[in-house]
């Protein structure tokens, strides 16, 4: 019984990461986030907006997932998050959350 249910466990954590696509979401990073959170995901074109880089990848799955909903409100980030797919979502937070920045930590 324990047998069963830490590999079920296992693969629930597992299989979540192997469905992302670092291409898509290097791709999809590049052509929807980059004009204003800049190229690096850093250095955004207006220092109100968010660093991307690093952060956590739950954190932007859900604030991607409510801009999409509508349950953030930003005219923007609204109409860009509209279209995004699940998997969407998953890859380009999979990317961004792995690349190197302030917020990134290598203990957490």
């Amino acid at each position: 019984m324990k047998r069963t249910l830490l590999a079920g466990v296992m693969m629930a954590v597992i299989v979540p990461a192997a469905a992302q696509d670092a291409k898509k979401g290097l791709e999809l990073a590049q052509q929807q986030c980059a004009a204003c959170h800049g190229k690096d995901f850093v250095t955004a074109i207006d220092p109100t907006y968010p660093t991307l880089a690093g952060q956590y990848q739950d954190y932007l799955e859900k604030v991607l997932r409510d801009y999409k909903s509508g349950a953030r409100k930003n005219p923007i980030m609204n109409g860009i998050a509209k279209p995004l797919t699940r998997d969407d979502i998953r890859n380009v937070s999979a990317y961004l959350s792995a690349l190197p920045g302030p917020l990134s930590n290598q203990t957490r």
